[in-house]
């Protein structure tokens, strides 16, 4: 074989090594982004929640 084939070949080859890597990098970052949502949700899903009606906790009284 020529060595510009040989050369063309290794190109190729690590070219499609590194497209496998970047797309396995994707997915861990994709499942660990998921994982931070949900743990996110659940978190601001603890908080309880506030008065939405009445007079106590719905209501600022201020005065100058």
């Amino acid at each position: 074989m020529d060595v510009s084939v040989d050369n063309m070949v290794a190109v190729s080859v690590a070219l499609g090594n590194a497209q496998v890597n970047e797309e396995k990098q994707a997915t861990l970052l994709k499942k660990a982004l998921d994982n931070q949502a949900q743990h996110v949700t659940q978190l601001i899903d603890s908080v309880p929640k506030l008065a939405t009606s009445g007079s106590v906790g719905t209501q600022l009284h201020v005065t100058a």
